[in-house]
C-alpha cells in the first residue's frame, strides 16, 4: 500500500500524559508477552468494549522521552496497512508508561515457523511484499525501523496479512546512535564489526540486511549465519561467494533459483554503501525462489495463548543456531 506522507497522523501526546490507574480504564485479559522492555497484555476498555493490546512500559528502565518517541512513531506510521495500527490512547500509572495498538490474535512470524523446514514459498513472498512495503514507507520518512526480525512481523487473516510492530528502537537516518549489544543473526556486518558501546551512523541500509535475512529465516526455518562477522564461518563463506573469491556456493544456499540468489547477493550485500533498497525484492516476487520440494510445507497457525518470555525466544533462537 502507498501511503502519503501528508496523510499520517499526528498524536495529541505531551509532555505531561495522564495519570490513572490502568484497573480504571481497563480489564487485563490475558498476558501475551514480556521482555526486556516490558510486557503486553490483552485487555478490554471498560467504556467502549474495544479489545486492545496494551504496551507497558516500566518507568524504572524506560524514560518519558523514549516512550513518546516510541508511541510517537508508532501512530505517525499506521495509515499504513501493513504496520500495527497504534491508537491515539496514551497514559501513565504509578510505575508504568502505557499505549494501546490493535490485537493481533494470531502471534508474530517467529512463533509460527517450523524450525529447519520454514514456510512455502508463496508464504515468505507475501512476507517479502508486505513488509517490504512497510518499510519502504518509513524509509520515504527518513525513518529506519532497526529492528527487523520476525518476531516483530505480526500475522493476521490466516497468513494472508502481516505487520511490522515494535518502533522503540526506531530512529531518524543520518542520526547517531551507541552500539549497545554485540548482534544477532540479523545485525549487518557494518554494526557487527562496531566495538560495543561505539558510535554509528543510523542508516536504512541496516534495515536491508535484517530483511535478507528475515526471508532466508522465513523460508528455510534456519539463520544463514550466528553473526555477520568474518570470525562466523557461515557468515565467511557468504562474504567470500559475495565478494567472487570462491565460486563455490555456500551449502545452506543451494536450495534457492539463480534469480533468488540475485535478490540475496543484492539484499545481502556486505559493504552498505553497495547495498540494494527494499523495493529491490518487487523485481523478484514473479520468480521462482526454491528448487522443488518433494512434501509441500504445511502452514500451522500458532495463536498466543500463553505468556512468550524473553528466555523462551532466547532458547528457540539459541535452538535455530545450533541447526544452523
Amino acid at each position: 500500500m502507498k501511503v502519503s506522507p501528508d496523510c499520517s497522523p499526528r498524536s495529541s501526546i505531551c509532555e505531561s500524559l495522564d495519570n490513572c490507574s490502568l484497573e480504571e480504564r481497563y480489564t487485563v485479559l490475558q498476558h501475551l508477552g514480556c521482555g526486556t522492555y516490558g510486557r503486553v497484555v490483552l485487555a478490554n476498555c471498560k467504556r467502549t468494549s474495544t479489545s486492545v493490546a496494551l504496551k507497558i512500559l516500566p518507568k524504572k528502565t524506560t524514560k518519558l522521552k523514549d516512550f513518546s518517541r516510541e508511541f510517537q512513531y508508532s501512530y505517525y506510521l499506521s495509515p499504513h496497512s501493513n504496520i500495527l495500527k497504534t491508537f491515539d490512547v496514551a497514559f501513565q500509572t504509578d510505575s508504568s508508561f502505557v499505549f494501546a495498538q490493535e490485537y493481533a490474535p494470531e502471534g508474530d512470524l517467529f512463533e509460527a515457523i517450523e524450525p529447519q523446514k520454514g514456510f512455502r514459498e508463496e508464504v515468505v513472498k507475501l512476507v517479502g511484499k508486505q513488509i517490504g512495503s512497510a518499510l519502504e514507507f518509513m524509509h520515504s520518512k527518513r525513518l529506519a525501523h532497526r529492528d527487523v526480525k520476525p518476531e516483530n512481523v505480526l500475522v493476521f487473516q490466516s497468513f494472508q496479512k502481516f505487520k511490522l510492530v515494535d518502533f522503540g528502537m526506531t530512529r531518524r537516518s543520518s542520526t547517531w546512535v551507541r552500539k549497545v549489544s554485540n548482534g544477532i543473526p540479523y545485525t549487518p556486518p557494518e554494526i557487527a564489526e562496531a566495538i560495543k558501546g561505539e558510535r554509528y551512523v543510523v542508516d536504512s541500509s541496516a534495515d536491508v540486511w535484517a530483511f535478507g535475512v528475515l526471508l532466508f529465516c522465513a523460508i528455510t526455518g534456519n539463520f544463514p549465519w550466528e553473526l555477520a562477522h568474518y570470525s562466523d564461518v557461515f557468515y565467511r563463506e557468504w562474504a567470500q561467494y559475495q565478494q567472487r573469491k570462491t565460486n563455490k556456493l555456500p551449502s545452506q544456499w543451494n536450495r534457492f533459483e539463480s534469480r533468488a540468489l540475485r535478490m540475496f547477493r543484492r539484499l545481502l550485500e556486505p559493504k552498505c554503501q553497495k547495498r540494494s533498497s527494499i523495493r529491490e525484492i518487487y523485481k523478484y516476487l514473479d520468480d521462482k525462489w526454491v528448487h522443488h520440494r518433494e512434501e509441500p510445507i504445511e502452514v500451522v497457525l500458532q495463536s498466543i495463548e500463553s505468556d512468550v518470555s524473553k528466555s523462551a525466544k532466547e532458547q528457540r533462537v539459541s535452538n535455530w543456531l545450533g541447526s544452523t
